[in-house]
C-alpha cells in the first residue's frame, strides 16, 4: 500500500479504537445493567475491572504471537474472540457471565492496538512511519467522543444489551476488513518463534534497555497528564465546574480537538521536522498547557470554557510529539518490533492503572491539584526524555 493510503489509516485506527471503544461505550449503561442482572453498582464497576486486567495481560504476548505467527492472522483471531466474547455478554443472564465475557473481551480488544504499530513500522520508516502513525492517531482520536454518544443511543433504542450485539459487529466486520484489505505485512523469514527460552531472552532484552524504557515511559507519563481528566471526569465536570451529566462534552471535546491538530500537525511536519524538533515541540506545548492550568486554577474560579481549555492545549503537544517517541522507541528491536510494541503498551496502561488507583484520589479534590498533577508528569516525561537523549545507545 502507498505512504498515503486513507485505506490503512482508518483500518489501523479502527484497529486501535476497539479497545478503548469497547469501555466508553458500555459506561452509560451501568444502571441499566445492574438493575437487569440484579446486580450492586460495586458488581458492575468489576465488569470494567475485568476487561482491565485482561487487557493489560495480554497486551504483553498479542506482539510475540504476532512475530511468530504474522500480523494478519494474529488480529484476525483476535477480532473473531472479540466478535464471540462481545455476544457472550449481550447474552449474559447474570453478573458473573458478564465479567466472564468482559475479560474475553480483554483478551482479544488490544491486538489491533498492539499490532497495529508493528504494521506501521514493518511497512514504512522515517516521515512515510511519522505520517501514517500521525493519520491514525488523527482517526482515533474521534472514538472516546463517539463511544458514549453511540452507546447512549443504543441504549435508549434497545437497551443495554444492544450495545454488546454493536459491538460484536464491530469486531465481525473489522474482521472481515482485516481478512480482505490488510496484506500480511512480516515475511516467512523474520519470524521469530515462540520458544520460551527465546521468549524469555527477547521480554528480558526489552524490558532491560534503559533507552526503550526511558522513551515508553515518557509516552505513559505524557499521556497520563491526560487521562487523570479522564478519570476524574464526574468530579471536574460536576462538582467543580458544576455541570450536569450531560456536559461532559466540555471536557472531551477540547481533549479530542487537541488530539487531532496535534496529530494532523505531526502528519504535515513529518520529513521537514526532525524527530527532536517535533518532540521538542511537543513538550513546550505540554508544559505551558500545564503552567496555564496551574497560574489560572491558583488566580480564578472554575469555569467553562477557561477550565478545559488547557487540557485540550495539553493533548495537542502531546499528539504531535507522541508518534516520534513511538517510533523511536520501536526502532530500537528491529527484529522484534511485535513484541516491542507489546511492552510499550503493557508499560502504559500499567502507569495509567497505578495512577487510577493511587493518584488520581489525591488530585481530584480541586481544579488546582489536577493542574499540579498535570504539571507533574509532563515534567516526569520530559525528564525521562532528556534521559534518553543523553544514552549513548540511543
Amino acid at each position: 500500500m502507498p505512504a498515503t493510503s486513507p485505506r490503512l489509516a482508518v483500518l489501523l485506527a479502527a484497529l486501535a479504537a476497539i479497545g478503548p471503544f469497547s469501555i466508553d461505550a458500555y459506561l452509560p449503561a451501568f444502571p441499566a445493567m445492574g438493575a437487569a442482572l440484579g446486580a450492586a453498582p460495586l458488581a458492575v464497576q468489576q465488569t470494567l475491572t475485568a476487561y482491565m486486567a485482561t487487557f493489560a495481560f495480554m497486551s504483553l504476548w498479542h506482539g510475540a504471537l504476532s512475530d511468530r505467527f504474522g500480523r494478519r492472522d494474529v488480529i484476525i483471531v483476535s477480532l473473531v474472540l472479540f466478535a464471540a466474547a462481545s455476544l457472550a455478554c449481550a447474552f449474559a443472564p447474570s453478573i458473573e457471565w458478564l465479567w466472564a465475557g468482559r475479560a474475553l473481551q480483554g483478551v482479544s480488544a488490544g491486538a489491533g492496538m498492539v499490532v497495529g504499530r508493528a504494521v506501521i513500522r514493518d511497512v514504512y520508516d522515517g516521515a512515510h512511519a511519522q505520517r501514517l502513525m500521525s493519520r491514525v492517531m488523527l482517526i482515533f482520536a474521534v472514538a472516546p467522543a463517539v463511544a458514549p454518544l453511540v452507546g447512549g443511543a443504543l441504549l435508549a433504542l434497545a437497551g443495554w444489551r444492544a450495545i454488546f450485539f454493536f459491538l460484536a459487529l464491530f469486531g465481525a466486520a473489522l474482521g472481515w476488513m482485516t481478512w480482505r484489505y490488510l496484506p500480511e505485512t512480516l515475511s516467512a523469514e523474520a519470524r521469530q518463534p515462540l520458544h520460551p527460552l527465546g521468549l524469555a531472552r527477547g521480554y528480558w532484552a526489552v524490558f532491560s534497555s534503559l533507552a526503550f524504557m526511558l522513551l515508553v515511559v515518557a509516552v505513559a507519563f505524557n499521556f497520563n497528564g491526560f487521562f487523570i481528566y479522564v478519570l476524574s471526569a464526574p468530579v471536574f465536570i460536576m462538582e467543580h465546574l458544576g455541570l450536569g451529566e450531560l456536559d461532559f462534552a466540555w471536557l472531551f471535546a477540547s481533549a479530542v480537538l487537541g488530539m487531532m491538530g496535534g496529530s494532523w500537525l505531526s502528519g504535515r511536519v513529518a520529513g521537514h521536522w526532525s524527530s527532536r524538533r517535533t518532540i521538542a515541540v511537543g513538550f513546550a506545548i505540554m508544559l505551558a498547557a500545564g503552567l496555564g492550568n496551574v497560574v489560572y486554577a491558583a488566580l480564578l474560579p472554575p469555569a467553562v470554557p477557561a477550565s478545559v481549555l488547557p487540557v485540550g492545549v495539553y493533548t495537542f503537544g502531546m499528539s504531535l510529539a507522541m508518534p516520534s517517541l513511538t517510533l523511536l522507541a520501536l526502532d530500537i528491536f528491529p527484529q522484534r518490533r511485535g513484541m516491542a510494541a507489546s511492552c510499550q503498551s503493557f508499560v502504559q496502561v500499567g502507569v495509567n492503572a497505578l495512577s487510577a488507583g493511587m493518584v488520581v484520589p489525591l488530585l481530584w479534590a480541586s481544579p488546582l491539584t489536577l493542574g499540579l498533577g498535570m504539571s507533574l508528569f509532563v515534567a516526569l516525561g520530559l525528564a525521562a526524555y532528556l534521559a534518553w537523549r543523553g544514552e549513548p545507545a540511543a
